[in-house]
């Protein structure tokens, strides 16, 4: 049986950052996945808080060099109305830019640079038990090969490995709902078009219906629409003719998208809003999108994954050094203060009181800021009364703007 200090399992984002951190620590950490990269994931468009996080772990630098799609805001439209939030513009300290990425390239960069810095990898494996045992956890991988851990850190994602094996998952408080996305080369001519900025549209017929348009350095984009599955289905259509059906009933997208070539499969996702019952426990703690997933509307993903695998490390760096840890006060409370106003403006997305303050004809500046600090990833800035009183805020400005 191989020992290791920690564990870790998932090489996306959280993983790669989780694993870097560790090993810059001086802790022996191994990196398992049960996938080879590069492989094709969603969740393209950072947000600028998510460049702090990756200076601190050594990968920004590789991430700049990339020649990724420089990104400087998001822009929502709406039948004929138009906003955008410039992150440059906030309220919130730290960067204001970052990049559009195509996922399989942008993960692979991130494991390759913990891979660099020392980190052992091992792709094609995946966790098939786990045992807490008194002094350590025990690890059976589908190899065959046993690994006793002192710590386990799940960044699995979407394969959710301890919720699933530990019986901690629980409903989400948000409605299930249905995606279709894919990629294609856009072949967007409009001059005035923003390729800089990730495009969020509303359904001219239904609100709680919305699209992503996320362009790349390459002349392709992402495109999807997010809804409840009896909305968005169409009985005997395929998923392209489903997804394009709906795309071409907006007017700003079928003006961008009119010479589009669909040349990528449509794939789907459904009820991908996730909780569990906690976020760490004996020897193990969660991450990311193996903890809780919101909804992809503000891109809060990656963001999320990656603060989790800063104060994750933190805490269990310090309890190899002997500290006195307490996980919950300095893990799951500053993680959910950020979380938890995600999840306010999320669920006044599809409430409609938060697409009523962006579509908005007058403008509070003062306000905007706060709220661009949030929809650029400082939903952990705890001077900005939008991230710390978010519902109270978010009822008080809907009502500011209904006057």
């Amino acid at each position: 049986m191989r020992e290791v200090d920690v564990l870790v399992i998932g090489a996306g984002p959280s993983g790669s950052l989780a694993s870097a951190f560790l090993k810059r620590a001086g802790i022996d950490v191994l990196c398992i996945e049960k996938e080879y990269f590069p492989r094709f994931v969603i969740g393209e468009s950072l947000l600028p808080n998510c460049m702090n996080v990756l200076r601190e772990a050594g990968f920004l630098e590789a991430v700049k060099a990339h020649g990724f799609q420089f990104k400087n805001g998001a822009a929502f439209s709406y039948k004929d109305k138009y906003r955008y939030f410039d992150f440059c513009d906030k309220s919130s300290a730290g960067d204001g830019t970052t990049f559009q990425v195509q996922r399989a390239d942008f993960d692979k960069l991130l494991i390759d640079e913990a891979q660099k810095q020392g980190v052992e990898v091992i792709f094609g494996v995946a966790v098939e038990n786990v045992e807490n045992k008194d002094s350590h956890i025990e690890v059976a991988l589908s190899n065959g090969e046993r690994i006793c851990a002192q710590y386990i850190v799940d960044a699995s994602g979407y394969g959710r490995v301890l919720p699933r094996l530990l019986d901690l998952e629980t409903p989400s408080c948000l409605k299930p709902r249905k995606a279709y996305f894919t990629h294609i080369q856009d072949n967007i001519t409009e001059v005035l078009y923003d390729r800089k900025k990730i495009l969020i549209t509303t359904h001219p017929e239904d609100r709680s219906v919305w699209f992503w348009l996320i362009p790349f350095s390459n002349g392709r984009c992402s495109i999807g629409v997010v809804g409840e599955a009896e909305v968005l289905d169409i009985p005997h259509c395929s998923s392209d003719e489903i997804l394009k059906s709906h795309v071409y009933k907006a007017p700003m997208l079928k003006r961008l998208l009119d010479n589009a070539l669909w040349d990528t499969p449509v794939r789907t996702i459904s009820s991908y809003s996730k909780d569990v019952k906690t976020l760490f426990g004996e020897r193990f703690v969660l991450l990311g999108n193996a903890s809780e997933f919101l909804d992809p509307v503000f891109s809060s993903g990656v963001t999320i994954a990656m603060v989790s695998a800063k104060l994750a490390t933190q805490c269990i760096i310090r309890a190899f050094r002997g500290e006195n840890v307490d996980f919950n006060e300095e893990y799951v409370k500053p993680l959910m203060m950020g979380i938890n106003a995600f999840r306010t403006y999320v669920q006044g997305w599809y409430d409609g009181t938060f697409q009523d303050v962006i579509y908005a004809e007058n403008e509070n500046n003062e306000v905007k800021r706060n709220i661009c600090s949030i929809l650029a990833g400082y939903a952990w800035d705890s001077t900005n009364p939008y991230v710390v009183k978010s519902d109270e805020a978010l009822k008080a400005v809907a009502q500011y703007c209904k006057s």
